[in-house]
């Protein structure tokens, strides 16, 4: 179930929204508010899946409302406004403050039915994709599927890298400290047949356990654990490592979006994402939906990249809390490992 919150101070506006979410079984209205304030204060008692916010309204409007809620509770929010054209500068200022995307508000016609409704639905499905929400799987579930689970004691620090990646890798884990306890996930873009030889040239450069990863092995934090073969990389409910072919149109293999997108949906203790040099935008989402769990998420600066490109989509979606050199990158990572933030039960997040 995907929990959609409505923002619009028209009746009729709410009406047309309602309709058009109410046709999909797997959609549920989390909450309706009339302007922008109501919106935060909602926002911050219940967390929704995605909100569809409207721009112009009285007290306060989209934007500021978009503002305060990631800074709070953040999560998905798609700007629905009367005329996006009409409300550009609004709609850009909403997306600087972490609204993915804008469409028009669909109209009631004489008959009832609203129009532009399959553009809205379309935006929706699109943007579940984006953030690694099922609409067939809420938050809600996955909180249940973590009841009775042994709770990690330590946190897992999921690291994606491609371009440039061993290098940078090399000098994020020599510069951990060595009493450090975190299980180190990696995902680099590299064929299987190199992985093993990447892992002992880690193990090498940063005088670590460095090992490759087999289906079925556990997040362990004596060691780093590297992806190994050409399939993507999941956690599992189970919190086991397994691979899957699936999706099969992602370009880069192993996709780091694909193992930040698990770890998101199914690790229930502390985390930590980080990215890293690379070409394209393969982590950037899956980022993003890390830090919409509450996690601590970092991203490697321009000046110290080989290729600014994974970091950079990052950086553009408001996927990193922090954009850092590559030697500061470790320091952080220490930092937010001594105070880690974990998932409880009720789906909220407390340190540790």
């Amino acid at each position: 179930m995907m929990r959609i919150a409505i923002v619009n101070d028209m009746p009729m506006a709410v009406e047309a929204l309602r309709r058009v979410i109410t046709t999909v079984p797997q959609y549920q209205i989390a909450w309706i508010a009339a302007d922008g304030e109501e919106a935060v204060r909602q926002s911050r008692a219940d967390t929704p899946d995605l909100i569809l916010m409207d721009l112009i309204m009285p007290r306060m409007d989209g934007a500021e409302a978009s503002r305060l809620i990631m800074r709070d509770s953040p999560c998905a929010i798609l700007i629905v406004t009367a005329t996006v054209d009409g409300h550009s500068s609004k709609v850009f200022e909403a997306m600087g403050w972490g609204a993915l995307d804008a469409i028009n508000t669909p109209v009631l016609d004489s008959s009832g039915d609203p129009g532009r409704g399959s553009e809205l639905l379309a935006k929706i499905a699109m943007l579940s994709k984006l953030i690694g929400k099922s609409p067939t799987q809420s938050l809600s579930a996955r909180v249940a599927a973590d009841n009775g689970r042994p709770q990690p004691d330590f946190p897992l620090i999921a690291i994606g890298a491609s371009t440039g990646g061993p290098a940078a890798l090399a000098r994020v884990l020599a510069l951990l400290p060595a009493a450090l306890q975190a299980a180190i996930t990696i995902v680099q873009h590299v064929d299987e047949v190199f992985a093993p030889g990447l892992a002992s040239w880690l193990a090498k450069q940063s005088w670590r356990d460095v090992r490759t990863i087999r289906a079925n092995d556990r997040p362990d934090p004596s060691l780093v654990q590297i992806a190994s073969t050409n399939g993507h990389l999941l956690l599992t409910p189970e919190l086991t490592f397994t691979y899957s072919t699936e999706p099969e149109d992602y370009y880069y293999r192993p996709s780091v979006n694909v193992f930040f997108h698990s770890v998101a949906r199914w690790w229930p203790g502390a985390a930590i994402g980080v990215l890293l040099t690379g070409m394209g935008a393969d982590g950037a989402e899956g980022l993003l939906e890390m830090r919409r769990s509450g996690w601590y998420t970092v991203a490697q600066d321009q000046a110290t990249c080989v290729v600014y490109g994974m970091p950079k989509a990052a950086a553009k979606i408001g996927a990193a809390v922090e954009i850092l050199p590559l030697d500061q990158i470790a320091g952080a990572i220490s930092r937010e490992a001594a105070f880690p933030v974990v998932r409880q039960r009720s789906g909220k997040k407390r340190a540790i």
